[in-house]
C-alpha cells in the first residue's frame, strides 16, 4: 500500500525491469493528469505526469525507459495511477417505481 503524507499525496514504489522507482503523487498533480486525459490523448499526459511525480534521482533511470520502451508511458502511468487511486466500493441504488 503506498505511503500517505499530507494533502493527499502519495510516496509510490513502482519495480520497472530491474529498476526501482519511487513518485511522489499529489491530488492536484492527479487531477490535472485526469483533466488532460481525451480520446486522443493518452502518451503525452501520461509522460508528463510520470517525469512530473519521480524523485529526481529516480528521474534518469525512467527517462531511460521511457526511450528504450515506446508506449511505456501509459502502462507506467497506468499502475501509478491505480496505486494512488483509492479502493472503493460504489454501488448504484435503484429506485422504487
Amino acid at each position: 500500500m503506498p505511503a500517505k503524507t499530507n494533502n493527499n499525496a502519495q510516496i509510490i514504489e513502482l519495480t520497472i525491469g530491474d529498476k526501482e522507482i519511487t513518485f511522489e503523487v499529489t491530488r492536484d498533480q492527479y487531477n490535472k493528469l485526469i483533466n488532460k486525459l481525451g480520446p486522443n490523448q493518452k502518451v503525452a499526459p501520461m509522460h508528463n505526469f510520470l517525469v512530473e511525480t519521480v524523485r529526481d534521482e529516480n528521474k534518469p533511470a525512467l527517462l531511460e525507459i521511457l526511450a528504450d520502451y515506446p508506449g511505456s508511458e501509459v502502462g507506467i502511468g497506468g499502475e501509478l495511477v491505480e496505486a494512488y487511486s483509492p479502493d472503493l466500493q460504489i454501488a448504484v441504488k435503484k429506485r422504487s417505481a
